[in-house]
């Protein structure tokens, strides 16, 4: 295997070993999981606050945060921090708004949430795009990046070459079977096993980030020196080091115009950024089921907790990408092709001997605590949402968990199919931008339809299925067509040429800031819901029932919300 090391294998085998060790002890010291549905999908109860949140962050952190953001680090620089620092602000308000209503009313699963705020319909309709959204996109995203990162690291054979692919399967095998094993133990044990695999996932990042600005320091003639490495950092790429970005004007460069159809500067405070997080954390089956089994109080301060550990993650994933482009730019990266995509993998390439199995650890910690997590996810789901109510009405609860644990071979099974010769061109793309793509289609709809069905007692069922069709096409002709149709410039958006594969071929295209284009399909989503609704009755009989008393804060929670704010506000501050 490439420049591993004895020790280097020997700490890889001792954190398997760890992992699946301590998964089969949890399973096996709670066997009411094996008949018990609410147990083996939820861990009804049993998930401390702690555990809750260290699995949030497991199951968020994956290959496309570590291979994916750092790439945008590599490319764009700490702008691309916003996804995880607005995320600490959108959990703090899916703690103190969404959990009440989701434990007050019962909600084990999203399409149970539309069902019983809608109608069977909604819920039907959400429940197959849901399964099919997981386990086409993001299990395939994240094997498929995972494999791709792992493999890079142990065969010095070229992208696409036989022994490269070779070794890819290997590694993808691997890690689904990793995966698998501590999936088909329920929701407790991957619970506890995220609180290993985080700390792992901290710990080997960490080490890694100071390892890359020690070698940018040593390359510059400042030592083995991490803070002296971070100023050079600062002094070699300042572009790098700016939250905002400005609009490109009339001769601005290509990069500029990239940088800023991915970061569209403080525009996208103001459209997508919040929906995608909101989205995300607050109405995804694959991130809430964690806090759904728990009482209000221990399901608040794990997302709290999971908040906080957020404002952290950027120095992990981000911050070896940009070492990776200041190295890169200084011809210190000998043999790194300059692909914002193997960034990470290039930095990794530099670590000293045991270090490096630490940091591929780190990586496959990361990996199959999402993979994990997605299996759960699509079982729950499959499980509890189509097959005990269209398929096995009166199947007991011993049937359901195994109905559960083959959903998750099944799915796992067609996630390789589709990855083994990358079938949906993940690679091509860019494995964040892929995913941003796929789920960016139908989160205004989505959200629009959860945010709606919340707090507004008019909204009609009718309303929800207009509004997930309008979110969806409105988001496909904002990001394909608006920019032919309506014009490079309008009140509403400015269009940028950039260049992409169309048939094969390199061409120009004109596009839209992504994250513009989810703004205003939400927007105009939520209007026509709006207006289908006032055709309804002033109250509808579905509406949840809200008080005051839901959305109180114990000083506790006040506490962590206050840090967790004054510490991001710092952030902005000095990096402006």
């Amino acid at each position: 295997m490439k420049n591993l090391s004895a020790l280097d294998i020997t700490i890889f085998v001792i954190y398997f070993v760890i992992v699946a060790g301590y998964g089969y002890w949890i399973y096996w010291k709670k066997k009411k999981a094996v008949t018990d549905t609410h147990d083996f999908f939820l861990a009804e109860g049993s998930l401390t606050w702690w555990a809750i949140g260290a699995s949030l962050i497991a199951s968020n952190i994956s290959a496309e945060q570590f291979i994916g953001m750092s790439g945008e680090g590599f490319f764009a620089g700490i702008a691309v921090a916003a996804y995880e620092w607005i995320a600490a602000v959108a959990l703090i308000i899916i703690a103190i708004f969404f959990m009440p209503v989701y434990l007050k009313n019962k909600i084990f699963t999203m399409p149970q949430f539309l069902k019983q705020r809608y109608n069977g319909t909604v819920a039907m309709i959400m429940t197959v795009f849901w399964l099919f959204l997981y386990v086409v996109v993001n299990l395939t995203s994240i094997l498929y990046l995972g494999g791709m990162a792992i493999s890079g690291l142990l065969t010095d054979a070229p992208i696409g070459s036989p022994q490269f692919t070779q070794m890819l399967h290997i590694v993808m095998i691997v890690l689904a079977f990793f995966a698998l094993i501590i999936t088909l133990g329920g929701m407790k044990v991957i619970g506890y096993t995220d609180v290993i695999q985080v700390t792992v996932l901290i710990i080997g990042g960490l080490a890694t980030t100071y390892l890359a600005l020690t070698i940018v320091g040593e390359k510059f003639g400042h030592g083995k020196d991490a803070i002296a490495g971070f100023k050079v950092l600062m002094d070699q790429s300042p572009e790098h080091f700016h939250m905002i970005f400005d609009k490109p004007k009339e001769g601005a460069s290509q990069l500029q115009i990239d940088r800023y159809l991915v970061l569209p500067g403080i525009a996208m405070y103001f459209a997508g950024q919040w929906i995608v997080n909101l989205n995300y954390w607050g109405c995804n089956q694959y991130i809430t089921q964690r806090a759904l089994g728990a009482d209000l109080k221990t399901a608040r301060t794990g997302i709290l907790f999971a908040g906080f550990l957020k404002l952290l993650m950027p120095v992990i994933v981000m911050l070896p990408g940009i070492a990776a482009y200041v190295l890169y730019k200084e011809n210190h990266l000998p043999g790194f092709n300059g692909s914002k995509d193997t960034a990470y993998s290039a930095i990794l390439a530099f670590l000293p001997s045991g270090l490096k199995g630490l940091s591929i650890a780190a990586l496959t910690a990361a990996i199959v605590a999402s993979l994990a997590g997605k299996l759960n996810s699509i079982s729950t789901i499959y499980t509890l949402d189509i097959h005990k109510k269209y398929i096995r009405r009166e199947a007991t609860e011993k049937k359901l968990v195994w109905t559960g644990r083959i959903t998750v071979w099944v799915a796992m099974f067609i996630a390789l199919i589709f990855t083994w010769e990358d079938i949906l061109g993940i690679g091509g793309e860019g494995g964040f931008t892929f995913i941003q793509k796929y789920t960016g289609f139908i989160s205004p709809g989505v959200f629009a339809m959860f945010i709606l069905g919340m707090f507004w007692k008019r909204t009609t069922g009718a309303a929800a299925v207009v509004g997930v069709i309008t979110g969806l096409v409105l988001a496909v002709f904002f990001n394909n067509y608006a920019p032919s149709v309506l014009g490079h410039e309008t009140w509403l958006y400015s269009a940028f040429p950039t260049q992409e594969k169309v048939d094969g071929v390199m061409q120009e295209v004109w596009r839209i800031p992504f994250l513009i284009n989810m703004g205003w399909s939400f927007f105009f989503t939520m209007l026509i819901m709006i207006l289908v609704s006032l055709r309804g009755p002033k109250v509808n009989p579905k509406a949840f029932i809200l008080d005051k008393e839901m959305f109180k804060l114990s000083k506790g929670h006040i506490i962590m919300i206050v840090i967790t704010l004054l510490i991001l506000a710092g952030l902005y501050i000095k990096f402006w």
